[in-house]
């Protein structure tokens, strides 16, 4: 479906608004002691980032691997953005999906709170390259 630059560019704010928004919800999350619920938020977080950008280039998908490896392929392999920002999702991908369906998952608190650290920085470049 191809969107009007306007209403691309509404849909683009929305979700860097739902990206922002990831980043309260898990600080209240790791302050409750739910790092399960913080892994899926972080890579939420993310990914509503990413969603953001293949909005910009006018590339969408629902699938989220798709949307990952678009990414990699447009960003991180040409060298628009560092490669440790690829290793980010690619990580909290793989976590999210862990702790949404693999049995006995638990999480530490210093690890959720390091991964936290990345989405942030993750949104917050996400956010420069759409200015």
């Amino acid at each position: 479906m191809t969107l009007n630059l306007e209403v691309r560019n509404e849909l683009i704010k929305y979700r860097m608004q739902q990206a922002s928004e990831c980043i309260d919800e898990v600080l209240f999350l790791i302050d409750n002691k739910k790092y399960k619920i913080a892994i899926n938020r972080i890579y939420y977080g993310m990914f509503y980032s990413l969603l953001a950008l293949g909005l910009k280039d006018q590339y969408e998908s629902s699938k989220h691997s798709q949307l990952i490896g678009w990414f990699n392929k447009n960003y991180i392999h040409t060298n628009l953005i560092d490669v440790k920002y690829g290793k980010m999702i690619n990580k909290s991908f793989t976590l999210r999906n862990e702790s949404d369906y693999e049995p006995f998952t638990e999480y530490e608190e210093q690890e959720v709170k390091e991964l936290y650290d990345k989405m942030k920085e993750f949104i917050k470049t996400v956010h420069e390259i759409l200015l």
